[in-house]
């Protein structure tokens, strides 16, 4: 399912204008980005946390020409399925 797709079926759920779905949708998304850039956690109970890890530098090698890079530290999202989400799948 792609963000769309999500509107779609939110509008038909709740019999919402196709505009005031994706305003929703939207709103949601743009709100866990936020909370997250701030370096909060974004839990949704039952299906799974979001938050932001950080992955220290580290030296690397180019596969193509075997020239040592230096590879600098980030910060990227990390999501944790939920127990309720993973016993739902692994049936």
């Amino acid at each position: 399912m792609n963000k769309s797709q999500l509107i779609e079926a939110l509008a038909k759920a709740e019999d919402l204008a196709l505009k005031k779905a994706e305003e929703v949708v939207n709103t949601v998304f743009g709100d866990m980005e936020k909370a997250l850039t701030r370096g909060e956690r974004v839990e949704i109970r039952g299906f799974g946390s979001f938050k932001i890890k950080h992955y220290e530098g580290y030296q690397g090698r180019n596969p193509k020409t075997g020239e040592i890079i230096n590879v600098a530290s980030k910060k990227l999202p990390f999501f944790k399925v939920g127990k309720e989400l993973k016993d739902r799948v692994d049936i």
